[in-house]
């Protein structure tokens, strides 16, 4: 069965161009792996970055787009398929519904509130699915603020210990296929 992997990221591409490069190789990693790529249906930025790598290495993609994005012309209409949500709740819920794991790129508020629903939707049992974060040099400045609420003791350390860090895409997704939540292995069945 192919592995759907659902990729948050920026609907802008940043300020670095090691952001567009790492999309273009999370893109072809997916494709070259038999992966299919489920985001959140945009052809700007990052988002539209990623799709298209994905699609030039012979991949496929879904993406889930809110309406008022598709009127605001932000829709990737060249992709495997796209799908039309009345809102964001709706473009969540079915991006987590479709995704066997998670994966966030750089991006903004859009992507942290992603990242940390599916992370925390882990914690407390609606999924038992690898949340990964690629690029940790963009990701250091929330580790350490996640490091500091493990010390202040609002974040279990075996929890924090279950977001997958990594800078090489092939090497995320043999940590993503390897996975199992320590902290959570009272869901896991043996």
């Amino acid at each position: 069965m192919k592995k759907n992997i659902c990729v948050f990221c920026g609907a802008s591409e940043g300020n670095r161009p090691e952001y567009r490069m790492a999309a273009e190789q999370l893109g072809m990693t997916i494709a070259k792996h038999n992966r299919r790529l489920i985001y959140g249906g945009g052809n700007k930025g990052l988002m539209g970055v990623i799709a298209n790598a994905v699609l030039a290495h012979g991949g496929e993609v879904i993406g889930i787009i809110p309406e008022r994005l598709v009127k605001a012309e932000t829709a990737h209409h060249g992709i495997t398929r796209l799908e039309v949500v009345e809102n964001m709740h709706q473009r969540k819920a079915r991006l987590t519904e479709l995704a066997d794991g998670f994966i966030a790129m750089p991006g903004g508020t859009g992507t942290l509130e992603e990242l940390f629903e599916v992370w925390t939707g882990m914690q407390i049992g609606y999924h038992e699915k690898p949340v990964a974060l690629l690029n940790s040099q963009f990701w250091q400045p929330m580790l350490n603020f996640l490091e500091h609420a493990v010390q202040e003791g609002f974040i279990r350390d075996s929890f924090y210990r279950t977001l997958i860090v990594a800078d090489v895409a092939e090497e995320m997704l043999e940590k993503m296929d390897n996975f199992i939540p320590k902290d959570l292995q009272r869901w896991v069945k043996k």
